[in-house]
């Protein structure tokens, strides 16, 4: 009969092998075998260290996401804080206000210029040039840094204080993602450098909104055409962590406040294309007109404005503070106040605070001075929406009309209908309207995309990319 194995006792250099025999038979013998251990492969050897730098890599991202949640959040409240002190100073002195805009976009664009060229604008476009290449270039690779997030973050709050027609939500997506980059810089192995950009643009976007899943569909449809598996993952991660610590300082809270939309008529089915046929022609006029003047393309207005930025940050500003003094103050700001009256169904001037809107914001924007075109356009689409509500042209409600015009607006401008649907779905939290809300929206973005054939962000975009090197030169990479 075989005797039966019982488990081994192992060894540095050889190992036991114990037998025995039958109880009914002759006494225990024992044999012992000596055999050598299989040596260890490489991956074997390395498995705990490599195990270990994960677990650091990951706690790592996990705190830098922490930190850009609660930069984003504190940006906002120094946003909210600026906003007031204008109100507050147009109240005391409504003439010396206004002569605020133009020595305030004067003084940002020269700012900006001589000491960050790199926080112009929005930022959007500079995160998504970043995301696509790496570049020394003309300023340094400075495009998603803790410096340029600096200079931005404190020139759109003293633009803000001045009275002019910027948002906060697309400098809060190049603040978020310039020190996400900054400070992963040194991680080995993980989510790459243009994950993580994307990553951290995606995560202003639902710390500036309160709106997760909007960050997510942004990072998708706006900031990268392509994916790939680990940068899904670590989108998500880190928009899920920077919402959360958003979350926790600001509380849960909508961005133009909970409201009962009440039953979704029928006929809103009919007023939807309407709304979004005329708000995204607007919108995509908008977008023509700023890429006209700031956009890659050499035209007299461009190449006068390249030549004396600081004097025609000037003028945008007298044309801004023009717009300010006809709307009797409707400008001023993002706008927040306006389209949050519109919604709850007060008493407010549509027409006028559309048209007023649209030309401050297209003279901040033109101006070359860091401030967003996001929340300017949700004021500008709710007035479109409250118009064609007074108009007595559709036959639904007022507030129903106003969050159609603000989604159908934004795409147009942006033409990213999936973002604009979504973002207006979880600021308003209104889920009957989901359905006119896609409507409308890709409607917009199709009437949009036969005035402007590229989105803006892309067209704009294409000044921040790396120029072509010259033969035998190289670029380092920074940013």
């Amino acid at each position: 009969m075989t005797p039966a194995s019982v488990p081994a006792r192992r060894g540095p250099r050889f190992c036991i092998v114990r037998a025995r025999a039958p109880t009914h038979t002759a006494p225990v013998k024992r044999v012992v075998i000596l055999r050598r251990p299989r040596p260890k492969s490489r991956r074997e050897a390395l498995a705990p260290r490599l195990r270990l730098r994960r677990s650091v890599r990951l706690a790592w991202l996990i705190a830098v996401a922490v930190l850009g949640g609660l930069a984003a959040a504190g940006f906002a409240e120094m946003c909210d804080g600026a906003m007031a002190l204008q109100t507050r100073l147009y109240r005391l002195a409504r003439w010396p206000t206004l002569l605020l805009l133009p020595a305030g976009f004067a003084l940002a664009t020269w700012l900006t210029t001589r000491f960050s060229p790199a926080a112009a604008g929005s930022g959007i476009p500079q995160v998504i040039a970043a995301a696509e290449s790496r570049w020394t270039g003309r300023w340094g690779g400075q495009r998603v840094t803790l410096r340029t997030a600096a200079w931005k973050a404190a020139l759109t709050a003293l633009l803000l204080v001045c009275g002019a027609s910027i948002g906060r939500e697309g400098p809060t997506v190049q603040v978020v993602a310039g020190i996400l980059r900054t400070l992963t810089r040194g991680l080995r192995g993980g989510p790459g450098r243009r994950a993580i950009i994307i990553a951290g643009g995606a995560a202003g976007v639902s710390a500036a909104f309160n709106t997760p899943i909007a960050g997510v569909v942004f990072a998708v449809e706006e900031l990268a055409r392509s994916f790939e598996r680990r940068t899904h993952t670590t989108v998500i991660l880190v928009v899920v962590i920077a919402g959360f610590t958003s979350y926790a300082l600001q509380g849960d809270y909508a961005y133009f406040g909970v409201f009962d939309p009440g039953p979704v008529q029928s006929s809103i089915w009919l007023g939807a294309p309407v709304i979004g046929l005329t708000g995204g022609l607007l919108g995509g006029l908008f977008a023509r007109a700023l890429v006209y003047m700031i956009g890659p393309r050499a035209t007299p207005i461009g190449r006068w404005r390249a030549a004396r930025p600081v004097t025609f940050a000037f003028l945008c500003g007298l044309v801004a503070a023009a717009a300010a003094l006809l709307s009797g103050g409707l400008t001023f700001g993002a706008g927040y106040q306006e389209a949050k009256s519109l919604l709850q169904d007060h008493p407010g001037r549509g027409l006028s605070l559309a048209a007023a809107k649209f030309v401050a914001s297209l003279a901040a924007s033109a101006s070359g001075a860091p401030g967003g075109i996001f929340a300017p356009s949700l004021a500008t689409g709710a007035g479109i929406g409250a118009a064609f509500a007074r108009s007595g042209l559709i036959g639904f409600a007022g507030r129903d009309a106003v969050v159609l015009g603000m989604a159908s607006y934004l795409s147009g401008v942006v033409q990213a209908p999936l973002t604009s649907a979504v973002i207006l779905m979880e600021m308003t939290r209104a889920p009957g309207l989901v359905g006119p809300l896609m409507l409308a929206a890709l409607l917009a973005r199709w009437v949009s995309g036969l005035v402007m054939p590229e989105p803006i962000y892309h067209v704009l975009a294409q000044g921040w990319r790396r120029p072509p090197a010259p033969a035998g030169a190289s670029l380092a990479a920074v940013d």
